[in-house]
């Protein structure tokens, strides 16, 4: 009798194991981070989307850039202006990219890079439209000045786009982003040569206004980053967000559950010179002066030398003198001249030559400026990131001697075209090695001081060139 008692508890027992045997299961429950879900969703229609309205951030960037270019020889004429005055512009235009850069940084750090991309726009379309308005030169640089402003957010677009891309496509996507600069800068040369001679400059820059007023309603279809949205603790958001991504690219998401530390301390300019980055950050800065100062001082070294029509560092002989007009100054002698030399249709046609250059390097895929491979994206992704960029910057320099030569007209575009190649090719390079080297807590910030430094180049670059 007591035996049969016995033998259910033995196998009352054994149940028991057997329903407790899953439970070292469930410890080893699967986890994925960000990166990890970035990687496995892949390539495909949320980052076409992607890429056409966040690269279209530089269409609106470089219309802004490159409208002072096409816009000085006017408001030289009708303010009367020197040459000091001119550049003066353009200084106070980076000065205000420079101080607001750094603040952008900090913000999107901490608050996310979708909100201050919207607010950055919204401010540089609002001061843009302001200025058409100017009633003197001195309102004409403020506004311009807070116009600077408004575009140091722009870069905020391009950290989206990284922290969204799978990494082997980046050295590809990214690099082809500068059709959009190209994009915009033929579109305002274009737009001047028609616009400034019929209903003036006034117009040109309310219609240059246009393209980023319809990029902030576009904005909607573009999510805040997944890799900020769990670096707040919203992991949620970012759950959710590349689920949807995942559902739109056809593909799914990886198993398990969304793990990634929180990280409380974000946007600290400290960070940037902690030993562990100070290194990197102090080259990375010296790096981005000198790449801006050659890509700004070349493009305005082209208008300048359209401009007075210099070749061989004179005036040619072929062509009457420039329009002189003098102006009542505060000098003893009462006389301040001013060259009043309007640009010709030949002129924005050699503008516009000198500009595709920089099709060379980050779109060669163009069928009509197949000549040139696309060396850019070739030498990113083969060679690294840093030896092509030592190579682009060392060619650079080279032409830049070459550009001393005296040469004929067309010797003259040929350089400049291969100078708006390089320098662009550098910038691509530097942005893709900046995004890629700062942690997510960081690299904001990171492309912001970095972009503040740039612009130190940028001011100094008109003093030099037109100057």
């Amino acid at each position: 009798m007591a035996a049969k008692q016995t033998e259910p508890v033995t196998i009352i027992s054994l149940r028991k194991l057997s329903q407790a045997a899953p439970e070292p299961q469930q410890k080893e429950t699967k986890t994925f981070t960000v990166e990890d879900a970035v990687e496995t969703i892949g390539f495909g229609r949320f980052h076409i989307a992607l890429f056409l309205i966040m690269g279209s951030t530089g269409v609106v960037e470089a219309m802004e850039i490159m409208l002072i270019a096409v816009v000085s020889p006017v408001i030289r004429c009708e303010w009367q202006l020197e040459n000091w005055q001119v550049a003066f512009v353009t200084t106070m235009v980076f000065f205000g990219y420079m101080v607001s850069s750094i603040l952008f940084g900090l913000l999107a750090d901490r608050y996310g890079r979708w909100k201050i991309l919207l607010l950055s726009f919204l401010w540089g379309a609002y001061f843009s439209l302001l200025t058409s308005f100017s009633p003197s030169y001195i309102w004409f640089v403020f506004l311009r000045t807070m116009v600077g402003c408004g575009v140091s957010g722009h870069a905020q677009g391009l950290i989206i786009k990284t922290e969204f891309l799978p990494t082997k496509y980046r050295g590809y996507m990214l690099p082809l982003s500068q059709v959009f600069w190209l994009a915009g800068s033929l579109l305002i040369i274009s737009m001047a040569s028609v616009v400034i001679p019929t209903i003036g400059w006034r117009w040109l820059i309310r219609i240059a206004s246009i393209p980023g007023i319809i990029l902030i309603m576009a904005f909607k279809f573009i999510p805040e980053s997944a890799r900020f949205n769990v670096s707040t603790g919203n992991t949620q958001a970012a759950l959710d967000t590349l689920e949807s991504i995942a559902k739109m690219n056809r593909s799914v998401m990886p198993e398990g559950q969304l793990v990634e530390p929180i990280l409380e301390k974000r946007g600290r300019f400290a960070d940037l010179l902690d030993s562990k980055y100070l290194r990197t950050t102090l080259q990375i800065w010296i790096i981005w002066l000198g790449i801006s100062f050659a890509y700004y001082g070349v493009i305005l070294a082209s208008a300048e030398l359209l401009e007075r029509d210099l070749v061989c560092g004179s005036k040619s002989e072929s062509e009457p003198e420039p329009e002189v007009v003098e102006t009542t100054g505060d000098s003893e002698e009462g006389l301040s001249p001013c060259y009043c030399h309007m640009f010709a249709p030949s002129d924005y046609r050699t503008m516009i030559i000198s500009t595709l250059g920089e099709i060379a390097f980050p779109s060669g895929c163009i069928r009509t400026y197949t000549i040139m491979n696309p060396l850019n994206i070739l030498g990113i992704n083969f060679l690294g990131r840093r030896l092509s960029l030592s190579i682009t910057m060392g060619c650079t320099a080279l032409f830049f001697l070459l550009l001393n030569i005296c040469t004929s007209s067309a010797g003259l575009i040929g350089f400049l075209f291969m100078l708006r190649a390089l320098v662009a090719a550098n910038f691509n390079t530097i942005y893709i090695y900046t995004a890629e080297v700062y942690p997510t807590q960081m690299r904001a910030l990171g492309m912001g001081t970095s972009g503040s430094l740039c612009r130190i180049g940028a001011m100094v670059a008109p003093f030099i060139s037109q100057v």
